[in-house]
């Protein structure tokens, strides 16, 4: 619980914001409705591209200019493809980016605690940063293995954090979050068509990912879930679509969401 304003105690208030390739700028969409509804974030904790929209947030970035720099940004500004060895994209243009983003924080600097989520790719496991440079962690969460370059960090080959934890909502309730608010940007069935390499990777981890993930999502106090079916994991080109997509589901939760805090001890 956290002291309010009036003295009062609220419940604290965690967000899991998961993996989904481009569907994951729902994320900018569920965020602009809790800030505009007064719903606090107290931790985030996100794998891939969720740890990304998280982590640029809580370091403070408006989410309009967030939203804007989405829509607008172009492939070749944080795209650098390679001769495949162990991934199409080296991957150093997007992280040079989320630095900027994150304005070279690191990730204990932030304004809001945020973990990202990556997989040790040798060892199979969760690796879990909430210190350390908020751009090498952020690229180790969104390699989508095949795509982007592996991230060597003492010793260990991390790649995205989607593979093991998709939506890592044990990591917000392990920061201290009373509730749990789980945003899940992949669709349970989708007609999206396969037209190339990228979204052969894609939706085949995004079926794995499903299947692990089906019990732990009873872990969630409150599950956002934008229906995104038709839209593609390497569909950047609908990015106002996916983040409008984000607002019309999470405000179907917000009230239900302001009961939970109530309920458990105000809005403070």
């Amino acid at each position: 619980m956290r002291e309010g304003e009036a003295g009062l105690t609220r419940p604290r208030v965690g967000l899991a914001l998961g993996s989904g390739g481009a569907r994951g700028l729902a994320h900018i969409g569920v965020l602009k409705v809790l800030k505009q509804e007064g719903i606090p974030v107290d931790c985030i904790a996100g794998s891939s591209i969720g740890s990304l929209v998280g982590a640029v947030y809580a370091a403070g970035a408006d989410l309009e200019q967030i939203e804007n720099l989405a829509i607008h940004l172009k492939r070749n500004v944080w795209l650098d493809l390679t001769v495949p060895r162990r991934g199409f994209v080296t991957g150093e243009k997007v992280r040079e980016l989320v630095w900027l983003l994150t304005k070279g924080k690191r990730l204990e600097e932030l304004n809001i605690p945020t973990a990202v989520v990556a997989t040790d790719l040798i060892r199979g496991e969760r690796v879990v940063f909430q210190s350390g440079p908020a751009d090498l962690a952020i690229r180790a969460s969104i390699s989508i293995p095949g795509i982007f370059e592996p991230v060597q960090w003492e010793g260990l080959t991390l790649v995205d954090g989607g593979v093991i934890d998709r939506i890592p909502i044990t990591v917000v309730e392990e920061m201290g979050a009373d509730i749990v608010i789980a945003v899940d940007v992949v669709p349970r069935t989708t007609s999206v068509r396969i037209q190339n390499i990228f979204d052969v990777i894609t939706q085949t981890l995004g079926v794995m990912e499903r299947e692990i993930l089906n019990q732990r999502l009873l872990a969630a106090d409150i599950l956002i879930h934008p229906d995104l079916t038709e839209i593609s994991p390497t569909a950047f080109t609908r990015v106002a679509e996916s983040i409008r997509r984000g607002e019309e589901a999470a405000r179907t939760q917000v009230e239900r969401i302001k009961r939970l805090i109530d309920k458990r001890g105000g809005m403070g």
